[in-house]
């Protein structure tokens, strides 16, 4: 169907560049935590037409006389589980919108610049990727998974993309499935950088606004740091204390302390040898002594991420958090980024939804929200089904089970 070769390439190149997932230096800080790293290149020659599609065959030269023959250099991380017995290979936030456009000349527009490919085209070429990814990934990887970069401005079309890719799959006879366990958070919101500060401001709901302005007059104060701070460990144990507070009462994953640490080090460390890489800070709001809240931050030269954020029970009609990240905004503007990722939130605004409150917490800000179609695995082995089938049950227990034993 399509002409895709995949090889390794050298994966000691820094970049800052597209999304952050896909960066080297993520992948190096991933590679410390228990993945293994594979940096590849995948080549997409001519398209050929798939059953029941429009597009017209065209051959490799023909492909590349159309500007459609595309390389792309991205990032494969491979897990071993239960005791060694099984891998699981991992792609996070590929293919891009640019190599699904290549492959379809009837992609459509779900985002402003983000082609969106037909269901037949985005079934078959992920299966044919995961083929050519296979003789890079150890004998007992289980799957292929993919994160591809699909957005749409509603969750309404995200969500009928997904069925007909559903059907699609199975009338092509592709194995591809969606993954009911998405790795990557598929709803989120994008607070425009490219905009003045006055106009991010007057994008913001007015209580917003407000918000941040009550938390400066009662003299909330950020502290920033990164991994360059001779008292970087002091800044990580009171984020991490309020991490275990938040986690504890929101019912929500964290990693080891350690974890967090090497992340702002390895962003300092590579920066600081001259290397382009993304730039990690944290963020600590303080008001007399007490420590109210903080959030960790990346900046690269397309996004700024929120990735983690906690609080304390303690003022919290300071209204610190709003301040934490106007703060963080501000200084992605200044970096280049061109624009802020809240960085998962629900899909809709449902006040029934157990996260509304985060819902309304980031939309706030006046960003632009982001749906994208989630986890997608290509199977390899029969063992997949099984594996699955425990890490549904694993979900279900972490985020129905226990809540309900703790009282959440």
């Amino acid at each position: 169907m399509f002409d895709v070769a995949v090889q390794k390439i050298d994966f000691s190149i820094n970049g800052n560049s597209g999304s952050f997932l896909q960066t080297p230096f993520w992948g190096q800080f991933k590679s410390r935590h228990g993945w293994n790293l594979i940096r590849a290149r995948a080549s997409l020659g001519a398209a050929l037409s798939l059953p029941g599609s429009t597009g017209q065959s065209q051959n490799a030269s023909q492909a590349q006389e159309a500007g459609r023959a595309v390389a792309h250099g991205f990032t494969i991380l491979v897990r071993s589980f239960a005791r060694g017995l099984f891998s699981l290979a991992y792609v996070p936030l590929f293919p891009s919108a640019r190599f699904f456009a290549a492959a379809d000349d009837d992609s459509s527009q779900g985002q402003e610049g983000a082609g969106v490919p037909s269901p037949d085209v985005f079934s078959a070429l992920l299966s044919e990727l995961a083929q050519a990814i296979k003789p890079l990934l150890p004998q007992n990887t289980i799957c292929v998974r993919f994160d591809p970069q699909v957005e749409f401005c509603n969750p309404q079309d995200r969500d009928l993309f997904n069925q007909n890719v559903a059907r699609a799959s199975k009338s092509a006879a592709v194995c591809v499935k969606k993954n009911a366990v998405d790795i990557q958070p598929p709803d989120t919101t994008q607070v425009d950088l490219t905009k003045s500060e006055e106009e991010i401001l007057a994008a913001m709901k007015n209580k917003w606004r407000y918000n941040i302005k009550l938390a400066q007059k009662k003299g909330v104060q950020i502290e920033k740091t990164s991994g360059k701070a001779l008292n970087l460990s002091d800044f990580v144990d009171i984020f991490y204390d309020l991490y275990k507070l938040t986690s504890e009462r929101d019912g929500i994953a964290m990693h080891a302390k350690a974890y967090y640490k090497d992340l702002l080090e390895l962003s300092a460390q590579n920066g600081g040898a001259g290397g382009d890489v993304p730039q990690v800070n944290l963020y600590i709001a303080k008001h007399e002594g007490d420590n109210l809240g903080a959030i960790m931050t990346l900046f690269s030269k397309d996004e700024a991420v929120y990735l983690y954020g906690c609080s304390s029970n303690t003022k919290r009609n300071l209204m610190p958090n709003f301040l934490l990240q106007w703060t963080a905004m501000k200084d992605a503007k200044a970096y280049g980024s061109s624009y802020y990722d809240m960085y998962g939130m629900p899909p809709t605004d449902d006040p029934g939804h157990p996260m509304h409150g985060l819902y309304l917490f980031k939309t706030g800000f006046g960003g632009r929200n982001v749906h994208r179609v989630g986890s997608y695995d290509v199977p390899l082995k029969a063992a997949y089904s099984l594996c699955v089938a425990a890490e549904k049950a694993r979900a279900f227990w972490h985020k129905k089970v226990l809540k309900k034993i703790r009282g959440r």
